[in-house]
């Protein structure tokens, strides 16, 4: 048995959320920010994370698996933290307003866009990497929005035919207008006054479009 094997740690919530992983996570990221992912290395990543190198392949076995784990927790924990949406609220205009604006938050934080970012770089090369983070965050988000628009439908709040569809479009309204400025153009997030006005915009035409119609 080599001493990769013998050390390697017990699956597990405690070794996923480990102090070290998450440690080796951060390192990863510094070098990957730095360099891209095609000239990113592991002894690179190593010597960032404060670790052996010998320790970082008994957590990850390539830079590819790495990588995709650092772009899958940042998509979990946005993903965690946007879209817990309550079945019985059923304040459509109150719901839609506050997860508009937590989206728009939580797309321009910083960690969110550089990891935009390192997802693009490197998605030519690793498309698989594309697929991961569409998994792990936009469609995460979508399908749950998805079922409380459904929700709302079968209670008379909403007449939507394809709510897929239609949570997709209220994300794009809400961040089109922001999201692209930041990440491309190096811009700064919009403040607390520009992100209400967005939204609120976006959940007009929202409810313009999916609100129940008037009896005749």
């Amino acid at each position: 048995m080599t001493q990769a094997v013998m050390n390697k740690p017990p699956l597990g919530d405690d070794v996923l959320d480990s102090a070290k992983r998450r440690q080796v996570l951060d390192g990863a990221r510094q070098v990957f920010l730095a360099h891209g992912f095609d000239a990113a290395s592991m002894g690179e990543i190593a010597r960032a994370a404060g670790v052996s190198k010998g320790t970082l392949y008994v957590y990850f076995e390539s830079k590819e698996e790495l990588f995709a784990a650092l772009v899958k927790r940042q998509c979990a924990l946005t993903a965690e933290r946007l879209f817990e949406l309550d079945a019985d609220n059923h304040d459509v205009r109150e719901v839609l307003f506050r997860l508009g604006s937590s989206f728009i938050e939580a797309m321009v934080e910083p960690s969110h866009v550089s990891t935009v970012r390192m997802v693009i770089g490197a998605a030519d090369r690793k498309p698989d990497i594309g697929q991961l983070f569409l998994n792990a965050g936009p469609r995460v988000g979508v399908g749950r929005l998805s079922a409380w628009l459904r929700v709302m439908v079968e209670h008379g709040e909403l007449v939507i035919e394809d709510v897929e569809v239609a949570a997709w479009q209220f994300l794009t309204t809400c961040h089109s207008a922001v999201m692209m400025p930041v990440l491309i153009g190096g811009e700064a997030p919009p403040d607390p006054e520009r992100i209400a006005y967005l939204v609120g915009r976006a959940v007009d035409l929202f409810l313009a479009g999916y609100g129940p119609r008037p009896a005749h």
